[in-house]
């Protein structure tokens, strides 16, 4: 059983204290206590950071693509070795029961494995030129030092997405760790150190988010930036980027419509979708928001996903049968209270849930509300937390209307038995991803990334390493005589 750890910088293929100093705590969410501390990183240790990562791009692009594989994959071996001890350590910083921590730790392997075999996959081309001694060639280059911005909810899931396309391209990184949840990526790196990585490739800070990013985008020797988090953060920052002339992918936020027709299949639809909501106490941004409901089976499902609510046991995340954890801090409790209010308030019925669960840690009720109007605050921003907002619909029309009302547009879910209509959903919501009939997205070897305010590029799938590429066209005269 793996205790807690305080956390350090990565720099240079170092692990040590920030030069000046400077600590921040780490709190339990189950249970309000401080567990931990992290290091503070100042404009010093970014400077330094900074230079490692120059040094180390240097190296890494020089590395072959075979021996950069065989490096990734060594790491992954080493987090799947570790994944008992990393997720434990996962949940007692973040709160998601012990089985999905390890479910996490042991994904984030399969993702490096998986960027491993595209960076042997980088290919270029031969163009045909118009003259017989022209040789014209297109060649793949990694695009320089990436900066990365990783949030808390999923610790390692975002982190090794983005650490392991870097490194697969070629790129050296420096990864701006959650500040609430510092220790599972920690680990993640300590993988990659321990695997070989050379000395500047990776590199881990921690601190003030704003003062780090500000410092980082416009910096000469960053050429990328890789932001998972809130709509309005990512916007601010892509704008730095553009201002910059920075490449940018940027995943951001979400409000994924869930909609279920007549003709579903109503216990499965319940299952997936109420398991869907509630994974992660619903701190997920491809989590389904607004279920949307055709009105003719619209109080049976809703009845059957209350009771799968209810089933749900809340609780912390290291207790046997603990099917969800804590919210992963006070201010979700807080937000969760005032979107159910002001719901309520315009018109919503409370389901189930509703409420907090006692005095200590984050812990709160897996929460239906029913009829809820579209002017409520809950249907316009993203809850991210235990809640289900259920809305009748009469058309296919209707439905497409409602999906595709906000500015997000990140994922989406639906269940019916006609193709016909499966068709129409494919190419009629405005989202990066839709799945249908079943729960298919964030594999590795598939695309993930939205569109409008939720964001663009994808950090899966083999659109995921183009970002972190540069196309170098090069034409070759030979010389005649």
């Amino acid at each position: 059983m793996a205790e807690y750890q305080d956390t350090q910088l990565f720099i240079n293929g170092q692990w040590g204290p920030a030069e000046a100093g400077g600590l921040l705590p780490v709190l339990n969410p189950a249970t309000g206590e401080q567990i931990g501390t992290l290091a503070r990183a100042e404009r010093a240790d970014l400077d330094r950071a900074l230079a490692a990562a120059d040094h180390g791009f240097r190296v890494w692009r020089q590395t072959s693509a075979y021996d950069r594989a065989r490096i990734m994959r060594v790491a992954a071996n080493l987090l799947r070795e570790r994944a008992e001890r990393v997720a434990r350590l996962m949940t007692m910083e973040q709160g998601k029961p012990l089985a999905e921590s390890r479910m996490e730790t042991l994904a984030g392997a399969d993702i490096i494995d998986w960027f491993a075999g595209e960076a042997q996959r980088a290919y270029g081309r031969v163009i045909p030129s118009r003259a017989p001694h022209v040789l014209q060639t297109v060649v793949r280059e990694p695009v320089g030092p990436v900066a990365a911005f990783a949030p808390w909810n999923f610790p390692i899931n975002q982190m090794v997405r983005k650490i392991s396309a870097a490194l697969a391209a070629g790129c050296s990184i420096i990864a701006k760790g959650p500040e609430e949840t510092p220790a599972s990526p920690a680990e993640l790196v300590r993988a990659f150190a321990d695997a070989g990585i050379p000395a500047g490739v990776v590199n881990l800070v921690y601190g003030d988010p704003a003062a780090i990013s500000s410092y980082l985008i416009p910096h000469p020797i960053i050429r990328k930036i890789t932001f998972t988090g809130s709509t309005a953060v990512g916007k601010q920052l892509a704008a730095m980027a553009g201002a910059h002339m920075k490449r940018a992918t940027m995943e951001l936020g979400g409000h994924a419509p869930a909609i279920v027709f007549e003709d579903a299949d109503l216990d499965v639809a319940t299952r997936l979708l109420a398991a869907s909501k509630f994974r992660n106490a619903g701190q997920v941004c491809v989590s389904p928001t607004r279920f949307l409901v055709q009105e003719s089976v619209y109080d049976r499902f809703v009845d059957g996903f209350a009771t799968a609510a209810r089933a749900v046991t809340v609780g912390d995340g290291l207790a046997e049968g603990t099917t969800m954890g804590p919210l992963a801090n006070a201010r979700r409790v807080q937000a969760m209270d005032a979107f159910i209010q002001d719901a309520m308030q315009t018109g919503a019925e409370l389901v189930t849930g509703g409420e907090r669960i006692g005095n200590a840690g984050n812990f709160y009720q897996p929460t239906v509300l029913s009829r809820v109007p579209l002017a409520a605050r809950a249907m316009n921003e993203e809850p991210f937390g235990p809640l289900a907002l259920m809305v009748p619909f009469a058309r296919l029309d209707d439905a497409l209307e409602e999906a595709n009302r906000l500015p997000y547009g990140l994922a989406a879910y639906a269940y019916t038995r006609s193709s016909a209509t499966a068709q129409a959903l494919s190419s009629g919501v405005e989202s990066g991803m839709i799945s249908i009939n079943h729960a298919g997205l964030a594999l590795a070897e598939t695309p993930f990334g939205g569109v409008k305010d939720s964001g663009y590029g994808s950090e899966g799938g083999s659109e995921a390493i183009e970002p972190y590429l540069v196309t170098k066209f090069v034409t070759h005269s030979t010389p005649r005589g």
